[in-house]
């Protein structure tokens, strides 16, 4: 069992930073894959970006590469999220989830999830 809670959402303008922390508590969080999802209201939940439980295999979806940053630090149970260079079309709710890896990229095989947090860019 793991538990995720994510922060660091907020308000921001187009060009501005955030940075997502997703905490995790439970068992064996250094096994999992971590993803980082979104989800814009009336869409689908859309892959951002995965970690490898080592940390040395990283994913992005071709929409943020290059202005975001996933990494974690197993040691404090956290994974996060560096978002540069913000546009409106980021704007959602963020979601952090965990999972063992069967493909590469993970897009279905997340146990756990996180309750979101949200990401609004202004214009």
């Amino acid at each position: 069992q793991v538990q995720l809670v994510e922060s660091g959402g907020g308000l921001v303008q187009a060009g501005g930073s955030l940075r997502l922390s997703c905490a995790a508590s439970g068992r064996s969080f250094s096994s999992y894959a971590m993803g980082w999802f979104r989800q814009a209201p009336g869409k689908e939940r859309d892959l951002v970006a995965v970690i490898s439980w080592s940390g040395g295999v990283t994913y992005y979806a071709d929409s943020v590469k290059g202005r975001f940053t996933i990494s974690r630090d197993n040691a404090k149970n956290t994974v996060y999220l560096q978002m540069n260079s913000l546009k409106p079309e980021d704007t959602a709710v963020y979601y952090c989830a965990a999972g063992w890896a069967r493909s590469w990229p993970p897009r279905s095989e997340y146990d756990y999830w996180g309750q979101g947090t949200q990401v609004t860019v202004s214009s």
